[in-house]
């Protein structure tokens, strides 16, 4: 019975390792890839470290290096297990911190002096007997306590115990019940890592970690670490997120089944794909690696069809929910711009080959004056301002027959005007919203009857792409308008979730608004300029300095904000005679281009001899600076409304 169970529980003991590191390190990954400006993300993350290195140094070991070899790993240990409690504590001070009691120097200090207990620490177990000392025991290599180990064993104990003390103040300091159920669950796994990677065999006798009860405790003890990992994964995710709960379970939600335990099968395939074959006679080198792709495509095709499932069940349970879902899938469900462009160039290349021409072309008239937004064997620019207003005229000249198309000759092509199913003219008839134009191929127009259902399926589609086109621009209109406004997002929940400290305690009444979020709304404000709910709608309308120059502009607080920007517009142009080619006036000129002249991306990166790319990175660069501007100009408002009028006193005659 021994000499089964023996193998079995050491190569468990193998995987759980093995385990311990993908989930450690994918941990590691994600706060760092999601939160890595948080200082909870930042010292969570370098706690996970410590976890990583102690187990994949136990992996390191499983693969029978030399005695030396594996004496050195076990002193590589003391890497992650000297520096375990200097980041358990600066992990609950940073949460202690997040709560509203961020370190007056003390504990600051005591971080660093932990700091350097744990480098000590370190080159005594990398360089010394002093806290273990490696001995061969049974062909394996066994760790004997030193004579300072029982001094980290005290520091160990009583840092650990103190962090422990820390969260549960933090937890004492949450408003809100689901801020204190979240640290709750922290508090519950906080000690996993510390507890997971202390160097238990050094209290035993040497040998004594490798009997048969040790290999079974020490298979449920990891066992207990994963479980308690992937249980401290959530709490933590929430940390430093500027995004919603919901969304925040999601992806966290979809990382764990497509990463970390993406991983784990594939460690399972790979670890039990020999002893499940032994008896088959099969090659193990050939078979493992079809074994292992077959079980991750297996794998991620079931996530795929659960996932919707799952997100519904844990996710989205209530039907305002679902709802939230379904403007999350309207990416899915609705082209872009791109796409319908390729659609529109699919069906002109459909129509050329088919009628036998050279040229067609599309101009879409529900802009402010024509304009040509797909052409095939030609270039738009050969269609100038003039001939695409007489076009214009054309086709409106055309009478409309519900379920027939018109066609005419104008210049070297015929035309037939495209109408939208989605809007209406003044007179009740479908709005006339573009014209397709291709090649004459003869002075008359000799169409038979296939080339008229042809031309009538090809004027069919463009219009409704038109009409999606249409479609698509007011989307982005108004979420361009709408979604600036929403200003609160989960730092700013959190600020009100938590009792405030010392420094919070007086509110300052010269807070000045996000600047994330006024970055944002001043781009949209400028997106819509000349009208739109970017502008009318803004949270810039709430501004002090829009409010204490009302007056100026006869107490309209669209025309004030519009002033205001007009002037931080302002605030960018250089000294001297306008230049569209000198670096010094790329961001005016983009500001003037793209928003007060309303031009598009492709024209105005013309006009700057720029590539569109780098014209996109210039203007958000120019949005930055204009909204610093603004910040500026509302950070002199609330001065002067905040200084209080000096007393004049007028002397007085004494008698």
């Amino acid at each position: 019975m021994t000499d089964f169970l023996r193998p079995l529980l050491d190569l468990s003991n193998e995987t759980l390792n093995a385990a311990i590191v993908v989930i450690a390190a994918s941990m590691l990954l994600y706060n760092l890839s999601h939160n890595r400006k948080d200082r909870v993300a930042r010292t969570s993350g370098a706690l996970l470290a410590c976890v990583t290195v102690v187990y994949a140094c136990e992996v390191l070991i499983a693969l029978d290096p030399t005695l030396d070899t594996w004496a050195n790993l076990l002193r590589l240990q003391w890497l992650g297990v000297a520096f375990v409690p200097a980041t358990t504590f600066h992990l609950s001070d940073a949460l202690l911190a997040t709560t509203g009691l961020p370190s007056r120097g003390r504990r600051k200090r005591v971080v660093r002096i932990l700091y350097a207990i744990a480098v000590v620490f370190l080159i005594l177990a990398l360089f010394t007997d002093a806290l273990i000392m490696p001995s061969p025991a049974e062909g394996r290599v066994s760790v004997e306590m030193g004579v300072l180990f029982p001094i980290y064993l005290i520091y160990f104990l009583l840092i650990n115990g103190i962090a422990l003390l820390l969260v549960e103040r933090a937890r004492r300091r949450c408003l809100t019940s689901s801020t204190r159920r979240r640290m709750a669950y922290l508090q519950v796994a906080f000690l996993t890592p510390s507890i997971g990677i202390f160097p238990y065999s050094v209290l035993l006798s040497p040998g004594q970690e490798f009997t048969l009860l040790a290999l079974l405790i020490l298979n449920l003890a990891n066992i207990f670490v994963v479980l308690m990992l992937l249980f401290l994964s959530y709490p933590l995710s929430f940390f430093g997120s500027r995004t919603s709960d919901r969304v925040v379970k999601r992806e966290l939600l979809r990382f764990m089944l497509r990463g970390p335990a993406t991983g784990l099968l594939a460690l399972v395939v790979i670890v039990y794909t020999e002893p499940v074959i032994a008896d088959l006679q099969l090659s193990i080198e050939r078979l493992t690696p079809f074994a292992t792709v077959a079980v991750i495509l297996l794998w991620q095709w079931a996530v795929h069809e659960t996932l919707p499932w799952l997100e519904k069940r844990l996710i989205y349970p209530d039907e305002n929910d679902e709802r939230i879902a379904e403007l999350q899938n309207l990416t899915e469900r609705v082209l872009t711009h791109s796409d319908l462009m390729q659609l529109l160039g699919a069906v002109l290349e459909s129509a050329r080959d088919y009628l036998r021409v050279n040229t067609a072309f599309v101009v879409s008239l529900t802009n402010g004056k024509p304009e040509v937004v797909q052409a095939s064997g030609l270039n738009a620019d050969d269609i100038d301002d003039a001939q695409l207003t007489a076009l214009r005229q054309e086709a409106a000249a055309l009478p409309q027959e519900n379920g027939s198309i018109q066609i005419a000759s104008w210049t070297s092509y015929w035309i037939s005007p495209l109408f939208s199913k989605r809007k209406a003219s003044t007179s009740g008839n479908p709005a006339l919203i573009g014209v397709l134009g291709i090649q004459a191929r003869a002075a008359q127009i000799d169409l038979d009857h296939d080339d008229l259902v042809l031309l009538r399926t090809s004027v069919r589609r463009v219009a409704q792409t038109l009409d999606d086109m249409l479609l698509h621009a007011e989307i982005n209109a108004a979420l361009e308008g709408l979604l600036p406004q929403f200003t609160l997002d989960r730092a700013r929940a959190a600020e009100v979730e938590f009792k405030p400290g010392y420094i919070t305690r007086q509110v300052d009444a010269l807070a000045l608004p996000d600047r994330a979020h006024v970055i944002e709304q001043v781009h949209a404000a400028l997106r819509h300029y000349w009208g739109g709910p970017g502008l009318t709608s803004s949270r810039l309308l709430e501004l002090q300095a829009v409010r204490a120059s009302l007056a100026q502009y006869e107490n309209n607080p669209v025309r004030t904000l519009r002033e205001l920007l007009l002037a931080a517009i302002e605030k960018q142009r250089p000294a001297g005679e306008r230049d569209f080619k000198s670096p010094e006036w790329t961001l005016y000129n983009i500001l003037q281009l793209r928003f007060l002249e309303d031009r598009k991306v492709k024209d105005t990166a013309r006009r700057l001899y720029m590539s569109e790319a780098n014209l996109y990175r210039k203007q958000n660069i120019a949005i930055e600076a204009v909204a610093d501007a603004l910040l500026e100009v509302e950070k002199d408002t609330l001065l002067a409304a905040s200084t209080p009028p000096a007393i004049v006193s007028s002397p007085t005659n004494k008698a």
